[in-house]
């Protein structure tokens, strides 16, 4: 071989270097977002699926005719428990089939308080059975939602609105 090959053939390009900086990047960035992102949403992805929730029992019971004794009521009864928001069918079931009437953030460790169970009448307004005082007024039901690092709050009004507070 002679001088002048080996003086082209010792580095890479900058086009070359560029790539690999742009490509090494791409795949940080993606590993990074896997570790971090998740956590840092988790209470209010979480708050925003039990608004849903509630409303959806709410919504369910205004549509019902059913009375509070029968046993299909239980769909129409919201149960917060320290490791369940829903319906009382949905916290009381022995499966794993997973319920529209429950918040389920996968892969993340939440807690929910305090403990209480929430009836609607057919109007949508919240009685409290236990655990919590039926609002009245300016009052509202607060729920806590408890995330790794975050907490975030669901109030139901005495006429029964669901929102974030």
């Amino acid at each position: 071989m002679n001088h002048r090959s080996l003086k082209y053939r010792k580095g890479f390009t900058l086009v070359e270097l560029i790539v690999v900086i742009i490509v090494v990047a791409i795949l940080s960035l993606y590993a990074a977002s896997k570790y971090i992102g998740v956590s840092q949403f988790s209470a209010q992805a979480a708050q925003q699926q039990a608004i849903a929730v509630i409303r959806q029992i709410q919504l369910g019971r205004m549509q019902s005719n059913i009375e509070s004794g029968n046993p299909l009521n239980s769909r129409f009864t919201l149960v917060v428990t320290p490791h369940c928001l829903g319906s009382q069918q949905a916290c009381n079931s022995t499966t794993n089939e997973p319920f529209s009437h429950q918040v389920i953030i996968e892969n993340q460790e939440m807690s929910f308080s305090p403990s209480m169970t929430v009836d609607f009448d057919l109007l949508g307004n919240p009685t409290c059975k236990g655990g919590c005082n039926t609002p009245v007024d300016d009052q509202a039901i607060r729920i806590q939602v408890n995330s790794s690092q975050q907490q975030q709050g669901i109030c139901i009004n005495s006429q029964g609105y669901v929102y974030g507070c």
